[in-house]
């Protein structure tokens, strides 16, 4: 498998029609206004359950996912909810309400925390319990945490192939 840390920024769509993953590009960097991954998720009543996600991976520093939860709502995870500094982060964390503690927010080399749904992945078998350390490694960049999901959930290759070099 290819390493999808070719590029810095990026986001892609990721769906299981037919049982089989798939994962579409969807920007070569993640400059794309929140409005516009929303719409990328398409119609909740249109898909099979679990249904697709959008994930952005904003200059390697930390990462967005969105899904429909039941009734249609979005269901929001930022990699890092401290990076209040980036549009697209300030965004998500805004709209939905994700929490953000900046005063207990960092660990003691200044690493920031997850915020939102942990259990966005939940219905593919990746639980909060589960995700949680992968998001919070130290030693991984966005897009290496990414990958680790796609490993654990099976479209690695697939990520790979969408956004690699």
């Amino acid at each position: 498998m290819s390493d999808p840390a070719g590029q810095a920024s990026w986001a892609v769509r990721v769906s299981r029609p037919g049982g089989g993953w798939q994962v579409e590009l969807l920007a070569a960097d993640a400059g794309d206004e929140l409005p516009v991954l929303e719409r990328a998720l398409g119609d909740p009543a249109a898909e099979s359950w679990p249904g697709p996600f959008v994930v952005v991976v904003d200059s390697r520093l930390y990462f967005v996912v969105l899904r429909h939860g039941p009734g249609g709502l979005v269901r929001a995870l930022i990699s890092d909810a401290t990076m209040q500094e980036w549009l697209l982060a300030a965004e998500v964390v805004e709209r939905y309400g994700i929490a953000v503690d900046a005063e207990g927010a960092f660990d003691d080399d200044e690493t920031g925390w997850p915020g939102g749904d942990l259990d966005v992945f939940a219905d593919d078998g990746l639980p909060a319990e589960q995700l949680r350390p992968i998001v919070t490694a130290d030693d991984l960049w966005a897009d290496e945490m990414v990958a680790a999901i796609a490993a654990r959930l099976g479209f690695a290759d697939e990520l790979a192939s969408a956004v690699g070099p």
